[in-house]
C-alpha cells in the first residue's frame, strides 16, 4: 500500500470509528426466504419461448399465453402476479441458473451446503452469516445478530454469536422473563448458561414484535412469519438479518396444483412485506433473497411432478435492487445426466449481499472470492 493511501485509510478509521461503521452497515436489513424442499425453477421463471421446455414437460409445462412475460424468452408463473408491480418498478431481480459444482441431490446435504456456503466436498459447522458476524460483528447494542422467524432451523445463522429462534414472540417474551441473569456460579459451564440467559433477557427487552401495522398479511403461517419480520424491522432494538421459510416445495407428484398454491403464498406474502416495509420507512434499507437446496429436473416424471435437480432461479427484491434478469437462461442442449448446468455460483449471491449490501469482506465468511452481481443500486 502506498503511504498516501495508508494515511487516508488511517484518517478514515479515526473519523468513522468501527462501531459506527457496523451500526451503519447493519442498519441495512437482510431477509432470507428459504423455499424448503427445492422449488421448481422452470415453472417459476418459465422459458416459454423454448420448445425443449414443452417437449420435456408435455403436461406440466405452462402455456405461453398463461405466463407473465418478463422479456421475449422468460415469464413468471401466473401465481406470482403480486410480484409484477415490483418488476415494473425495477425492484425485482430474477437470477437464473443458480447452483454449484458437483451438486448433491440429497435434501439434507444440499441445504447444508447452501447454509454453510461450502463446496460440495467440504463440511463446515457454522452458517455463512454466522461467520460473517464473527468476522464483522453487529453493533453490541443490537438486540440480535439474526433471527430465524417461524421455525427452529437456524440455517445460515447457525453458530452466530447472538442469533435467536422466534417461533412465537409472546412465548419468547414469557420464557425470557423467567430467566434470572443475576445468578452466578463457580461452575464454568453453568456460568455460560447463565450468561446466555442474560443475553436472552436483554434481547427480549429490546426485541419487541408488537409494533402495530396497517398492512394486512395473508392468514397463513408464512404470512404470520413475515408480519413478525416486519415488526422486528420496525423495532429500534436492531436486527441485522432474518430467515423465514416456506415449506412444501418437494413436488414429486401432482406439482401443478401444489406449486400454484405455494407460489401464490410466496407472492402475496412478499407483496405484503413490501407494503409493511414502505409503511415503516425501511423498504430502501431491506434486501430480500430467496434460496433453496436445489431445483428440479427439466423432464417431468410419470406422477406429473419433478424430481431433485440442480440449477435454479431465485429472486432478489428491495428498494435498492436494480431489477432485471441475471445469470443465464436454462440450456436444455447441455443437460448433464438430465440436469441443467449452473451459470451462477450460489455464493455469488451471498458475496453480493456481504460486499455490496453490507460493505464487508465476503472472503472471510465464504472462504474465498466469488464474483458479485451488479443488481444493487448505490
Amino acid at each position: 500500500m502506498r503511504r498516501r493511501d495508508f494515511l487516508a485509510a488511517s484518517v478514515a478509521a479515526l473519523v468513522v470509528p468501527r462501531p459506527a461503521l457496523a451500526q451503519a452497515r447493519y442498519r441495512r436489513l437482510l431477509i432470507l426466504v428459504e423455499l424448503k424442499g427445492g422449488n421448481d425453477g422452470l415453472n417459476t421463471v418459465v422459458p416459454y419461448a423454448d420448445q425443449d421446455y414443452y417437449e420435456l414437460r408435455p403436461r406440466l409445462a405452462l402455456a405461453r399465453d398463461a405466463v407473465l412475460q418478463l422479456d421475449a424468452r422468460a415469464g413468471l408463473h401466473p401465481a406470482l402476479e403480486p410480484l409484477m408491480p415490483m418488476w415494473r418498478a425495477g425492484e425485482l431481480a430474477v437470477v437464473q441458473g443458480v447452483g454449484y459444482a458437483d451438486p448433491n441431490l440429497s435434501h439434507f446435504r444440499s441445504i447444508e451446503i447452501w447454509d454453510t456456503a461450502s463446496a460440495s466436498d467440504q463440511y463446515l459447522s457454522s452458517g455463512w452469516l454466522a461467520r460473517a458476524f464473527v468476522a464483522d460483528p453487529a453493533p453490541p447494542g443490537f438486540a440480535a445478530d439474526g433471527v430465524a422467524v417461524g421455525g427452529n432451523d437456524m440455517g445460515p445463522l447457525a453458530g452466530a454469536p447472538r442469533a435467536i429462534v422466534l417461533n412465537d414472540p409472546d412465548q419468547f417474551l414469557r420464557q425470557a422473563r423467567l430467566a434470572r441473569p443475576e445468578q452466578r456460579s463457580g461452575n464454568a459451564a453453568l456460568n455460560h448458561i447463565l450468561r446466555v440467559e442474560a443475553e436472552i433477557v436483554q434481547a427480549a427487552r429490546r426485541l419487541s414484535a408488537d409494533v402495530p401495522l396497517r398492512t394486512e398479511f395473508p392468514a397463513n403461517a408464512f404470512g404470520s412469519a413475515l408480519r413478525t419480520a416486519a415488526q422486528l424491522a420496525a423495532n429500534r432494538g436492531g436486527v441485522a438479518a432474518m430467515k423465514v421459510s416456506l415449506e412444501g416445495f418437494d413436488t414429486h407428484q401432482d406439482q401443478a396444483a401444489r406449486q400454484q398454491r405455494l407460489l401464490a403464498e410466496l407472492a402475496a406474502g412478499l407483496a405484503a412485506l413490501k407494503s409493511a416495509l414502505v409503511e415503516i420507512g425501511r423498504w430502501d434499507a431491506t434486501l430480500l433473497m430467496t434460496y433453496a437446496e436445489f431445483g428440479r429436473r427439466p423432464r417431468a416424471n410419470d406422477s406429473q411432478g419433478t424430481d431433485h435437480g440442480t440449477a435454479n432461479a431465485h429472486f432478489v427484491v428491495g428498494g435498492r435492487v436494480r431489477g432485471g434478469l441475471y445469470g443465464a437462461p436454462p440450456d436444455f442442449g447441455a443437460l448433464d445426466g438430465g440436469n441443467l448446468p449452473y451459470a451462477v455460483d450460489f455464493r455469488s449471491l451471498y458475496a453480493t449481499a456481504l460486499e455490496r449490501w453490507w460493505g464487508i469482506d465476503a472472503a472471510r465468511a465464504l472462504g474465498g472470492r466469488f464474483p458479485t452481481l451488479e443488481l444493487l443500486r448505490a
